[in-house]
């Protein structure tokens, strides 16, 4: 475990579980500060993929950060004896997968909070539970914050914090829209030769080059328009913070933009932007009539997200850039 604040540890300890993606990490912000502010001297840990801890570096309301390894039966081994020692008053399993909750279970907590068994995502997780809690709010943040409350937080901070990231390859030196194509579903996904189409509209028009960032060794290659930047979630943060606007769909990298406050458009299809959409309204959503919802994770482009076309968007994040550009001039 590292530590990331301090605590005199006069409160109850508290573990939270959100093992990963990057979205569901920033959506679940909210909820742990709540939890944190609210049990003064309290100790918080949250346990993580390692793949996810950068997004708590220096996370003021974090006291501890333990690392969930499932690799290997050694480390599942080495993440129980690390559980088993903290000794928790109670655990808040965020996440509603069986895994988290065995994961928060075996930390031998006096009370497991999760939600209800009708509306977990893996329906025996709610066996893990001690307190099963009915939310009943659309968003995910908020059905977070409900948890939380559930689990004692009398005091509900709305607040993403996140950590300032740093540098990672090539950057403009001016502004620019940064754009993250991929996602964990295909079909979530805006088809990569509408960014090359987008590309040119935001250079001639706006004066604005397209930055495409993806992980270490993704192709953006086949979008010559754009200007490819690979980078870990820390170069991403680095380069969301120094982007103009963003352009995304349903994944992480929305959900870190909208977090900063950026300005931007994200492109929704087959997932509910009531349930899953960006947090505030920096971020304007499209979404095409005729989308289905359906959170099945299928391996093609949903036809709804070929159904915005790009001078849409193009005309969207214009509006939206404006509108940035008003507020920061109003006194």
């Amino acid at each position: 475990m590292s530590s990331a604040a301090t605590s005199s540890s006069s409160g109850p300890r508290i573990l939270v579980v959100r093992l990963g993606a990057m979205g569901d990490v920033i959506h679940a912000l909210p909820a742990v500060a709540s939890l944190k502010h609210s049990f003064p001297g309290s100790h918080l840990t949250w346990l993580i993929e390692p793949q996810w801890a950068p997004l708590l570096d220096r996370n003021p309301y974090v006291d501890s950060v333990a690392i969930f390894e499932r690799g290997n039966p050694g480390a599942w081994l080495r993440s129980w004896r690390k559980l088993r020692a903290s000794r928790f008053d109670f655990a808040v399993d965020f996440q509603g997968l069986v895994k988290s909750a065995l994961a928060a279970s075996m930390a031998r907590p006096d009370r497991i909070f999760g939600l209800h068994q009708s509306q977990v995502r893996e329906r025996p997780a709610a066996l893990f539970y001690s307190n099963r809690i009915q939310a009943h709010a659309a968003h995910v943040v908020e059905r977070n914050l409900e948890m939380a409350a559930a689990a004692g937080a009398a005091n509900i901070l709305r607040t993403f914090p996140l950590p300032e990231g740093a540098p990672e390859g090539e950057l403009p030196n001016s502004g620019f829209v940064l754009a993250s194509p991929l996602a964990g579903w295909r079909s979530k996904q805006w088809p990569l030769a509408f960014y090359s189409r987008l590309a040119r509209r935001l250079e001639r028009e706006l004066e604005l080059p397209l930055v495409l960032n993806g992980p270490p060794g993704a192709d953006l290659s086949s979008v010559i328009d754009a200007i490819p930047h690979h980078s870990s979630v820390a170069g991403l943060i680095h380069a969301t913070r120094r982007s103009t606007a963003v352009i995304g769909v349903d994944s992480g990298p929305l959900h870190l933009a909208a977090a900063l406050g950026k300005p931007g458009v994200a492109i929704f299809g087959p997932t509910d932007p009531a349930r899953n959409g960006p947090c505030g309204e920096s971020i304007c959503v499209l979404r095409s009539p005729h989308a289905i919802t359906t959170y099945k994770r299928i391996s093609i482009i949903d036809p709804a997200m070929r159904d915005i076309d790009p001078d849409r968007v193009f005309e969207a994040l214009k509006t939206q850039l404006t509108r940035c550009s008003t507020r920061c001039a109003a006194p």
